[in-house]
């Protein structure tokens, strides 16, 4: 049984067909050659774009010279309105500041410390799931809601029930469908002035999800003055000083670092667990194994490394459904790849969702085989072609919390409940992140 895939498009388009099928869909609109290609070209009349798939150039790119391959800001265009200048999409010097106030927060120890937020957001998470036992449910709703728990437990110490909380969650999930990452300025030279004729609910849901933020923000700020604020994630990235400059971020700066938390920390998040339920559907071999190592899970911080069985599962589905499926960089100088000559001001992208089926590299690329990371090829190619956080110095900060989350939520739930698929087979698509078309149903029932 091979775990669902979408179609790719014809090997030949126009422009005009291409940017149709990425509107729709990020994955669709690639051709099948990628998944063998060490590299390919696209080419429009503005500007060239390099899928590259051979893991000596991303070391390159990602590890080697990352000053070299800045974000592309063509990217950003659709993101402007929700993140403005969060780290997500900054460059530079820029980029460097922010890194270094926000990196202490999520360190080793703190992990530790953000630990019983998730035990609670578990927690909460199964008691949602407890009141639709015997029934059918679309299990991404419910990861979007979990995932979004643990965000404001460990970042404010407020529960999703807590009214902004839940504004904001509401106003995200409106946001989110309006495909904000496909923008006119992606695929046209536009000056900065130029209008960017974002949908209208873009622009709202982005100026009401800042606007709750802010309200959140100032409150903290003001908290953190009367010496009452709480010992999370918010309170000591807003009190870390910069090593350099001696200074913290300001409220417009924080806010837009809550932003990308929000999407990195929830969004992500939730796609992650919901295709990692629904691979334990599909394999319930693997469904029962995760159960029963789970039985020794306790509020213990230490007991999710042993965790071992579910940490495999879930990183097998960060391979296959990795949540960010792409990412773009753009080289500042001229560049030589594989006996191209690749100019100034090209994009060059790093497809995760290719790179981790590529079929030179993985054994049984397209197949749930959680017992490959354990295997020599597993382990070279967890090395070489593994990068659902990226990788270098703009690996996702959060990565380590990610996979604390992931595997202690999947643990939990499946501790908990039997799940079983009911259904169409979910089609995966990708806008900010990969999610199914048309959700992804899960029949829930009492574990005995």
């Amino acid at each position: 049984m091979i775990p669902p895939k979408p179609t790719p498009r014809p090997e030949k388009v126009t422009l005009r067909q291409y940017v149709k099928l990425f509107r729709k869909d990020l994955l669709s609109a690639q051709p099948a050659k990628l998944y063998r290609a060490w590299m390919a070209e696209f080419r429009t009349p503005f500007f060239r774009s390099y899928m590259i798939n051979q893991p000596s150039l991303i070391k390159t790119v990602l590890k080697e010279r990352p000053d070299d391959f800045p974000k592309s800001q063509r990217v950003s265009e659709g993101l402007k309105p929700l993140l403005g200048e969060s780290v997500f999409l900054t460059n530079g010097e820029t980029w460097k500041r922010q890194r270094r106030i926000i990196d202490p927060a999520f360190e080793g120890g703190r992990l530790r410390d953000t630990f019983p937020a998730m035990w609670a957001a578990s927690q909460a998470a199964v008691a949602r799931l407890e009141t639709h036992v015997g029934q059918v449910i679309e299990i991404e709703e419910e990861t979007s809601h979990a995932a979004a728990d643990v965000i404001f437990r460990t970042l404010f110490s407020i529960p999703i029930e807590h009214e902004v909380a839940g504004k904001v969650f509401d106003e995200f999930r409106t946001y989110q469908r309006s495909a904000p990452i496909v923008n006119l300025g992606a695929f046209l030279p536009l000056p900065r002035w130029f209008p960017r004729f974002f949908r209208k609910d873009t622009k709202r849901t982005a100026a009401s999800i800042r606007g709750l933020i802010t309200q959140l923000t100032e409150e903290r700020m003001a908290a953190i003055e009367a010496g009452t604020a709480p010992d999370d994630l918010a309170t000591k990235i807003m009190t870390t000083v910069d090593p350099v400059d001696g200074k913290t971020f300001d409220t417009n700066e924080m806010v837009d670092q809550v932003a990308i938390f929000f999407l990195a920390g929830h969004e992500t998040s939730a796609s992650a667990l919901a295709w990692a339920l629904y691979l334990c559907a599909l394999f319930s071999d693997w469904q029962e194994k995760i159960a029963e190592e789970a039985t020794d899970l306790t509020e213990e911080f230490g007991s999710v490394s042993k965790m071992r069985i579910c940490r495999d599962v879930f990183r097998e589905a960060l391979r296959l459904y990795p949540p960010v499926p792409m990412m773009v960089r753009e080289t500042t100088c001229p560049e030589h790849f594989r006996d191209r000559d690749i100019a100034e001001g090209s994009q060059v992208v790093i497809s995760p969702w290719h790179l981790h089926r590529q079929e030179r590299l993985w054994d049984n690329p397209d197949g749930f085989d959680p017992t490959r990371w354990q295997t020599d090829n597993g382990k070279q190619c967890m090395r070489e072609a593994y990068v659902p956080f990226s990788a270098g110095s703009r690996v996702c900060t959060g990565a380590g919390f990610a996979m604390v989350e992931g595997v202690l939520m999947l643990s939990m739930i499946l501790k908990h409940f039997q799940i079983t698929p009911e259904g169409d087979v979910p089609v995966p698509i990708a806008h900010l992140t990969v999610r199914s078309r048309d959700g992804i149903k899960l029949r829930i029932k009492r574990r005995n």
